[in-house]
């Protein structure tokens, strides 16, 4: 019913998957309608909101810019605080990158249930979507449909023995998160360890903060679930879709998808007045009309909230 923001500051420190370099993160509470706001504070706190707008390059990683200030692998951490239901966060960073930690969303969960939940006087906004949208390339697909609660689909095929055609269904929130989606890992194959550090990726990448797939194994095992990797790519989705900036009411389906496919969804939802309104709990608030996203947002952060 109401927003939220976190009731304490909380910290963590690593280095950057792709980057290398050291970072610090803290999540600092914000009031309400702010959003989740990276601040970058070693260039005199310049905010970065987590929204498709400020989408800058998707390669490997879901990266944010605005006014040509870079953030680089978002999506971990938006996925632990989208999916608790945290409305307003400032996260200030010193680095261009957020921490890999251990590849996956559960050092993210232990910082938010550190930090708690405090409930704000304003009631929640969500983006309810209202007609289907789908995008896809060759045989990668997503969609989007209406719902009266955020659920995801998510399905994977590589050709690996331990991976396989895997598939992980279910309604995103606290509980379900953390038990099914947060402690998968990243992964990568090792063919492509030299050609992605050819790119100037994965400089920080390590058997520490990622799985790492051989021809018929993996280099650092055990696996933390059988369908680990299909959890992890449902964990990447749920990070991008984070990108909505609001709490989404829709049913997402991701077929093989990525990145790429995960962040145009968003944007060309977002572009597309027709396909959703934003609602409380109690009842539609603003209707899309011809009106921008922006403009929307404006109105409805403007309204009265009790």
């Amino acid at each position: 019913m109401f927003q939220t923001t976190i009731a304490r500051e909380s910290f963590a420190a690593g280095v950057g998957l792709h980057t290398g370099v050291y970072g610090c993160v803290r999540l600092i509470p914000a009031p309400a309608e702010t959003g989740i706001v990276f601040r970058r504070v070693d260039l005199d706190n310049f905010p970065i909101e987590a929204h498709g707008h400020n989408v800058a390059r998707v390669s490997y990683a879901t990266s944010l810019m605005k006014q040509g200030v870079l953030l680089s692998t978002t999506e971990h951490l938006l996925a632990a605080i989208y999916s608790c239901g945290i409305d307003n966060v400032y996260i200030d960073i010193n680095s261009i990158e957020v921490p890999i930690l251990d590849g996956s969303a559960e050092p993210f969960m232990q910082m938010l249930e550190h930090s708690g939940v405090r409930k704000l006087r304003r009631k929640r906004r969500y983006l309810k979507v209202l007609k289907p949208l789908e995008v896809r390339e060759g045989d990668r697909r997503i969609g989007i449909y209406p719902a009266d609660e955020f659920r995801v689909r998510c399905y994977v095929d590589f050709p690996h023995p331990l991976v396989g055609q895997q598939e992980v269904e279910m309604i995103v929130g606290p509980d379900t998160f953390r038990r099914l989606l947060a402690r998968a890992r990243t992964f990568c194959f090792d063919r492509d360890i030299e050609p992605l550090r050819a790119m100037g990726l994965i400089r920080g990448g390590s058997l520490d903060n990622a799985i790492v797939l051989t021809q018929g194994g993996i280099m650092n095992g055990p696996l933390r679930f059988p369908d680990e990797f299909g959890r992890h790519k449902a964990l990447d989705l749920i990070g991008d879709l984070a990108l909505a900036g609001l709490p989404l009411l829709a049913r997402v389906e991701a077929h093989k998808a990525g990145h790429s496919l995960h962040t145009q969804l968003v944007s060309r939802l977002l572009a597309d007045h027709s396909l959703w309104t934003i609602t409380t709990a109690s009842g539609e608030v603003v209707p899309a009309g011809e009106k921008t996203y922006q403009s929307v947002l404006s109105e409805a952060r403007a309204a009265p909230g009790d």
